[in-house]
């Protein structure tokens, strides 16, 4: 086997005539998935075997069954063609390329989603912490009508920086908030496809056509069903009282024109009660009565249910749950602790997502999303290992963990995709509470982000 052993520079500069010796400076990683991806430059990597890969096996319990540690062992990993074929451990057999990850543990990939890349001063060198305080989101929408037209000429490069911020965090896929609105009319829309599409062979996404300056109180409705066509996803709504003024028909059009056009839901819903829980209450009628919305509607932010009355919200997160209705939060911190705990429990689907980079809602923004975890667990009080472990699945794709919650092993599996990345960490509860760096991230078996040395 020692001859089909590879070595990192070796894995990254097959086909060097093609690609240069720069593969090795802090290129590499875009560099690399040219050569994985491409037939013609003599490095066709879509089959190799990843080594001494870390993988979870179960927990160790103490004599009150408690669980106080993760057992790991080192195991050989056949990739081929974005899928995992096979996972062994010892000496590999098959006489294919070897590639070294030297011990350090294999997660799932990460996943943003909720995100505004086509509004950003990420990548543009500006910085922006301008005065909010105070501002409504009328007031934001007054705002935007200004900021917008400056934002849009290099929108498209801006999009493409934040995701390859996105990667070096360890997302592979994301779910991008894009603004249909009278000031962009369609080009946010656009620019933003032109940025992923170029990304098309290291990345994955949804697009959510979002009304930023309201449905009714911008009269974009026309502008919202033009999206529609356009390859999107989703079909976004926006405070369906506070600025549409008609809780009822701006949630109507919403849901009518995702009907139409056979797309989901995903509603930026920052009301609180009682006018954010009759909008909620509202979305679980209009998805039940439309077996087609089911599974397929979300609402991001949703601080509604943070102040609720504990028996309204039981039962709300149980009419969600039955329903397949999401949740997308940012997990924000202060007054609006989110009950994820509650949603939780009744199997509402769990999402979450950077929200803004760097623009003019605010200037935070990582694209971190195993930090996310790590704020859910510190907010939630999941300190130790068993509940640190569980609280990475607010980032990865269907809440997938590598062990389920009686410790059996469930994740990575043998046809599952090749998305995932490698930390130096000793289990997945370390991972969530240091945010060791994601030292390699794949999407489909090649690597998009960082170096294995």
């Amino acid at each position: 086997m020692e001859e089909n052993k590879i070595s990192r520079k070796k894995f990254l500069g097959l086909g060097a005539a093609a690609t240069g010796a720069a593969l090795f400076s802090g290129i590499g990683a875009n560099a690399m998935t040219n050569v994985m991806s491409s037939e013609n430059k003599g490095g066709d990597l879509k089959e190799y075997i990843l080594i001494n890969v870390r993988l979870e096996d179960g927990f160790e319990y103490n004599e009150k069954n408690e669980v106080v540690a993760t057992k790991t062992a080192l195991y050989n990993i056949h990739i081929a063609n974005g899928k995992i074929k096979s996972i062994t451990s010892g000496k590999p057999a098959l006489k294919i390329k070897t590639v070294d990850a030297k011990g350090l543990l294999m997660l799932p990939g990460l996943r943003d989603m909720h995100i505004h890349i086509d509004k950003t001063y990420y990548g543009s060198g500006t910085w922006n912490a301008a005065p909010r305080k105070g501002y409504t989101v009328k007031d934001m929408i007054t705002l935007e009508q200004t900021l917008i037209p400056k934002l849009l000429p290099d929108s498209q490069h801006k999009a493409e920086e934040a995701i390859k911020l996105m990667q070096s965090q360890g997302s592979y896929f994301a779910r991008c908030q894009c603004n249909i609105d009278p000031v962009s009319g369609l080009k946010s829309l656009e620019h933003l496809q032109a940025a992923l599409e170029k990304n098309k062979d290291s990345f994955g996404w949804e697009i959510v056509a979002f009304p930023q300056h309201g449905i009714l109180y911008s009269k974009s409705e026309p502008l919202l069903r033009e999206a529609a066509t356009m390859g999107i996803d989703f079909i976004g709504g926006l405070d369906p009282t506070n600025v549409d003024g008609n809780m009822e028909k701006s949630l109507d059009v919403m849901f009518q024109i995702a009907l139409d056009n056979n797309k989901g839901v995903d509603i930026h819903l920052h009301e609180s009660i009682p006018s954010g829980k009759a909008a909620i209450e509202y979305m679980i009628k209009k998805t039940e009565e439309n077996k087609q919305l089911q599974g397929k509607t979300y609402i991001s932010h949703g601080f509604a249910l943070a102040r609720m009355d504990p028996k309204d919200l039981e039962k709300i997160a149980e009419q969600m749950g039955n329903l397949g209705i999401g949740v997308v939060s940012g997990i924000p911190i202060g007054k609006t602790v989110m009950p994820i705990p509650t949603l939780k429990k009744y199997g509402v689907k769990l999402m979450t997502g950077t929200d803004s980079i760097v623009d003019h809602w605010q200037p935070f923004g990582s694209c971190d999303m195993l930090e996310k975890a790590k704020l859910c667990a510190q907010l939630y009080g999941w300190t130790d290992e068993y509940n640190l472990s569980r609280s990475l699945h607010i980032a990865t794709k269907d809440e997938i963990l590598p062990l389920n919650d009686a410790g059996t092993r469930v994740w990575p599996a043998v046809d599952n995709e090749a998305n995932f990345i490698l930390v130096k960490a000793s289990c997945s509860a370390e991972a969530v509470a240091r945010l060791p760096k994601r030292e390699g991230v794949f999407y489909k078996g090649k690597m998009i982000a960082g170096e294995l040395s």
